[in-house]
C-alpha cells in the first residue's frame, strides 16, 4: 500500500508584535490624559512603530517619541516611563524580527472596510501613522528610487485619507472595492516594503510566508 502523501506545510499566520495584555497597557496610556490630545492613540502609533521598522533609515529614539507623544507625556514616574517606552521600542524591534524571517505582521484590526471609506475606519489611521513614521525622515525613503517608493507608499497614501485634495488621489479614494482589495493585503505591502529597503538586492531575500491574513482584534 502505497504510503499517504504528508500534508502540506500551513503558511505561518500573521504575527502579534505584541501580547493583548501589552497593546492594553499602551492603548489605556496613550488613551488617558498623561499625553497630549494631538498624541498617536494606539491604532496611529502601531503603524508608525511599523513605518520605522520598515524605512531606511534608523531614526533616533529621541525624535520619534517626541514626534509620537507630541511632546512629553506626564507619566506617573520614571517606572511608568520605563514601561511605555519599552513597549513601544519592542513593538518596533518585533516588526523587524518577524520581517527579517519573511513573515507577515498581524494588525491590530480586521482586514475589511465593509464599505465604510478607509479613513473613517481604524485602517486608516493605522495608515496615518504609518505615513507620520515615513515623515520622520521622509527624504531617506525617497533619495534613492523616487519612482519605486513612491509606488510602494501609494497603497498607505490613499488609505490614510490625508492626501485626499490631490486629485490623483481624490479619484483613486472613491472607489471601495480597490480600496477593499488593498486592505487584505496590507501585511503583505508591509513586507514588500521592508525588503524593498532593508535587504540589499544582492542578498537572498526571505520567501514571504503568505496566507489569507487572520481577522486582528478590532482597537478603536
Amino acid at each position: 500500500m502505497p504510503a499517504r502523501p504528508h500534508p502540506p506545510e500551513e503558511a505561518t499566520p500573521p504575527q502579534p508584535l505584541l501580547d493583548d495584555e501589552q497593546l492594553d497597557r499602551l492603548d489605556d496610556f496613550l488613551a488617558s490624559d498623561q499625553v497630549d490630545e494631538d498624541a498617536l492613540d494606539l491604532i496611529s502609533a502601531h503603524g508608525f512603530l511599523v513605518a520605522l521598522a520598515v524605512g531606511p533609515s534608523e531614526v533616533p529614539p529621541a525624535q520619534w517619541i517626541a514626534e509620537l507623544f507630541h511632546g512629553e507625556p506626564r507619566y506617573a514616574d520614571e517606572a511608568q516611563r520605563d514601561d511605555i517606552i519599552h513597549l513601544l521600542t519592542l513593538l518596533r524591534d518585533n516588526a523587524m524580527a518577524v520581517l527579517e524571517q519573511g513573515g507577515l505582521p498581524e494588525l491590530p484590526f480586521e482586514l475589511t472596510l465593509g464599505g465604510i471609506p478607509a479613513e473613517e475606519t481604524p485602517i486608516g489611521d493605522w495608515c496615518a501613522g504609518f505615513m507620520e513614521g515615513v515623515f520622520c525622515d521622509e527624504s531617506a525613503w525617497f533619495q534613492d528610487d523616487e519612482e519605486t517608493a513612491a509606488t510602494l507608499l501609494l497603497p498607505f497614501m490613499l488609505l490614510s485619507g490625508l492626501f485626499d485634495d490631490e486629485p490623483d488621489m481624490a479619484e483613486m479614494a472613491g472607489d471601495l472595492e480597490h480600496q477593499e482589495a488593498l486592505v487584505t493585503q496590507l501585511p503583505e505591502l508591509v513586507l514588500d516594503l521592508y525588503l524593498h529597503y532593508r535587504v540589499p538586492p544582492e542578498t537572498t531575500k526571505p520567501k514571504p510566508r503568505r496566507k489569507t491574513p487572520a481577522k486582528g482584534k478590532q482597537r478603536r
